[in-house]
């Protein structure tokens, strides 16, 4: 088994400008992320600028940029801004803010305006639903589901993301994203529920070659780091 045997988009979630920028090399690679917090984690203060470097590197491939207002009113004025940006481009908005009102009527507003959007933050198939009927037909979007958030729970969420692609069949336009993984065993977990795009963090592509590796020599390996790890460290008995 081999990543090659699966049919699921690879997009990179970072807003580290030089990793971006490396995993825009690889041909793996089809769409990126990027989030506040990201942005934050990668010293990110002047979005302007911050989106300008990136959409000049790279301008072929998807981006998603959000919102981060938590006034309604004032993420679509947001939306709208980020949706000059470029045709790449699409605006991250979440499922809520952060008093828990829901965002769809924006979602369907700006759904109508023809605004590419990625609905982001869902975490329940009562919202895959509910967000899809909003963005309805107009234009493409995406719909990430944090699957790797609702195994931090305890609750397995491949049920979850199966019935979410099933749903979401009746809406070609709409892609859904398996959002916040936590190990490469999720790249084929959402493969085999036929889930279009999973993310993934600089931290995770580097692992996306050990699929389909032997386990021996996975053990071999292991063995062997231990070894030169005791030896560095000078440990004696």
């Amino acid at each position: 088994m081999s990543l090659d045997a699966f049919s699921i988009k690879l997009f990179a979630d970072g807003a580290d400008k030089e990793e971006m920028l490396r995993l825009y090399q690889n041909p793996l690679i089809k769409g990126f992320t990027t989030n506040p917090s990201l942005m934050k984690k990668a010293g990110v203060y002047d979005y302007r600028s911050f989106r300008l470097d990136i959409l000049t590197a790279i301008p072929d491939r998807p981006i998603s940029f959000e919102v981060f207002s938590d006034d309604l009113s004032e993420m679509y004025n947001q939306a709208l801004t980020i949706s000059t940006w470029g045709e790449q481009v699409y605006v991250k908005i979440p499922v809520s803010n952060t008093q828990g009102e829901s965002t769809l009527n924006l979602i369907s507003l700006l759904a109508k305006k023809k605004i590419k959007q990625n609905v982001t933050a869902l975490t329940t198939l009562t919202q895959v639903k509910a967000v899809s009927d909003a963005l309805g037909d107009e234009t493409a979007a995406y719909i990430s589901v944090f699957a790797g958030r609702i195994a931090d729970t305890g609750i397995d969420p491949v049920p979850l993301m199966f019935n979410a692609v099933k749903l979401m069949k009746e809406r070609p336009n709409q892609e859904l994203i398996w959002a916040s993984p936590r190990e490469i065993f999720n790249v084929v977990q959402a493969a085999k529920v036929n889930c279009p795009i999973i993310t993934l963090t600089g931290g995770l592509f580097k692992k996306i070659e050990w699929i389909g590796k032997d386990l021996n020599q996975v053990s071999l390996e292991t063995v062997k780091m231990f070894r030169e790890d005791a030896v560095e460290a000078g440990l004696a008995l």
